[in-house]
């Protein structure tokens, strides 16, 4: 049984987890794991399954319906006798045999999200129901993809677990930040109440290579805008920080904790913390020296700090991120280059 982590409030007894298909246990049964990644051809979810397919004991089965993801970002995979592609909204119900679910499926950027809020926020609801569902059917381990957003604008610096959060529940961000609280209170209700297998997981600011182009998150905003050699768009105060994780620390956050005996939820991010300005001045210095630094409006709700406490992910996972920024801009730069056919000038 996983150890559920304290989150300042009092854990209620849980059912034991359901039993897997009884095929688990037959002697016939090949001992190769069917792991589920629901968002899998999304910016994390195709760098997850790229690092699960390299274990050859490991089937992949990804659904996506290609809102934000891109099948290009699976390219390799298709046509492989372990993976599986499914075109599919999480909405909707699944029947699908599985040992393990990474339920990454959700948009993640502020511009798709609030493109279509009521979407996001089935996504979220619904789409965790779903998957849950499916988890209490086949007696899966699910880990859940929550967001560093669940803290809000917070009051508390940095942030740790056990902070309940200062989000507005009736805000243009709302549809994600409290889409993904209600998620991860589904997840510790289907625990308690089915023994459910959960593990939850709080992304920070995530970067690096498949990043959609222009998507309205900062590092890719500064690096296409840099590359085209347009000014950089600053949002106003510019005073306001972040931390930033690259994708391949992150993808090993989120297997040692889908492989460890804790439910989280735990915090993976890079605690290492920049202003909006700053990481400006970086990408100006490592891409483009020529490029201006312009402020703009900036956008309701937007946190003014951003930085996890990860002493918990370092205690029970053993993880920390080793990429540093400037050592990830870089690896960023190269393939936003070749999608945007804008090559390095000597």
């Amino acid at each position: 049984m996983a150890q559920e982590v304290s989150n300042g409030n009092h854990n209620s007894s849980t059912k034991p987890p359901p039993t897997p298909s009884p095929l688990r246990f037959s002697k016939f049964f090949q001992s190769n794991l069917r792991i589920l990644v629901t968002g899998g051809a999304g910016f994390i979810g195709s760098h997850l399954v790229d690092k699960l397919m390299e274990n050859e004991k490991n089937e992949v089965i990804v659904v996506d319906n290609y809102f934000t993801g891109s099948k290009d970002n699976l390219k390799k995979w298709i046509g492989h006798p372990r993976f599986e592609l499914i075109r599919h909204d999480v909405t909707e119900p699944l029947l699908v045999e599985v040992d393990q679910i990474y339920h990454l499926a959700c948009p993640a950027s502020p511009i798709f999200y609030k493109y279509n809020p009521v979407k996001t926020i089935k996504t979220n609801v619904i789409g965790t129901l779903n998957m849950l569902g499916l988890a209490k059917r086949v007696g899966a381990r699910i880990l859940l993809t929550s967001t560093s957003e669940v803290y809000g604008d917070p009051l508390e610096h940095p942030q740790t677990e056990n902070y309940w959060g200062n989000v507005n529940p009736i805000g243009v961000r709302s549809c994600y930040d409290e889409g993904k609280r209600v998620a991860e209170t589904l997840m510790f209700d289907y625990h308690r109440q089915h023994g459910i297998e959960i593990r939850i997981a709080r992304i920070f600011n995530t970067y690096g290579p498949r990043m959609n182009i222009d998507d309205g998150r900062v590092v890719s905003n500064f690096i296409a805008q840099a590359i085209r050699g347009e000014s950089l768009t600053v949002q106003l105060p510019g005073t306001q920080t972040r931390s930033f994780c690259y994708v391949s620390d992150m993808v090993d956050g989120l297997i040692r904790l889908m492989e460890g005996e804790h439910t989280g939820p735990i915090n993976i991010g890079n605690p290492g913390e920049f202003t909006m300005l700053e990481l400006a001045e970086a990408v100006k210095e490592l891409i483009n020296p020529e490029v201006e630094i312009a402020k703009v409006e900036n956008t309701p709700d937007d946190p003014r700090q951003r930085k996890p406490d990860i002493s918990r992910a370092k205690e029970l996972l053993g993880w920390e991120p080793k990429i540093k920024l400037r050592d990830g801009l870089p690896l960023m730069e190269e393939d936003f280059r070749q999608r945007l056919g804008i090559p390095r000038k000597n």
